[in-house]
């Protein structure tokens, strides 16, 4: 079988530290564990990885985040893959630091990246995984929240973070979406 895992960001060097490329950070992670490298292609870079039989496409779009969707339709089209097995790692405010949930299919709600894919796609019907930044801001300045740099607390508490994110990911290539969200969302 063959998945897409998609991890959301800004691709610029400028983003790279900001809450919204935390699906960069995660999908990095599991490439380092998986000691597989991105290679630039069309709309994003790539990286091939097995694991148990599964054969993962990682992908960091580089059309910007409000772009995704044709990034991640190329390369499902691309690849053969449905959408079934497509997992986009995405940045939630609705969610405290750190806490991560897997979601079968659901709206965008607001973010702009999966309101590309899911426009793109023409479906809501592909599985997220949600990575809380929290809701720590003012009134009106959201942007400048998800644009913003993890606190040192937050960072020093990402390592672990990033471990369980990739824990689930690679749990729902091996034991599927639903005993994946049984296992880990209450946590």
């Amino acid at each position: 079988m063959k998945y897409l895992i998609v991890g959301l960001g800004n691709f610029p060097p400028e983003y790279w530290d900001t809450r919204h490329n935390v699906g960069f950070r995660v999908v990095n992670r599991l490439a380092e564990e998986g000691q597989a490298l991105f290679r630039p292609a069309r709309y994003g870079d790539i990286a091939g990885l097995r694991i148990k039989g599964q054969d993962l496409q990682l992908l960091k779009p580089t059309t910007f985040m409000n772009l995704s969707g044709l990034a991640v339709r190329y390369w499902l089209q691309k690849e053969k893959i449905p959408d079934e097995n497509l997992l986009v790692v995405v940045d939630d405010i609705a969610l405290p630091f750190g806490t991560l949930r897997l979601k079968p299919k659901g709206s965008h709600g607001g973010h702009n990246g999966l309101r590309s894919i899911e426009e793109t796609l023409g479906t809501q019907a592909y599985a997220r995984l949600r990575f809380g930044v929290g809701s720590d801001f003012a009134a009106g300045r959201q942007i400048d929240h998800v644009l913003g740099p993890f606190d040192p607390e937050e960072l020093a508490l990402m390592p672990g973070k990033l471990e369980t994110a990739t824990e689930m990911i690679r749990s729902f290539c091996l034991a599927g979406v639903q005993i994946t969200m049984n296992q880990y969302n209450n946590k």
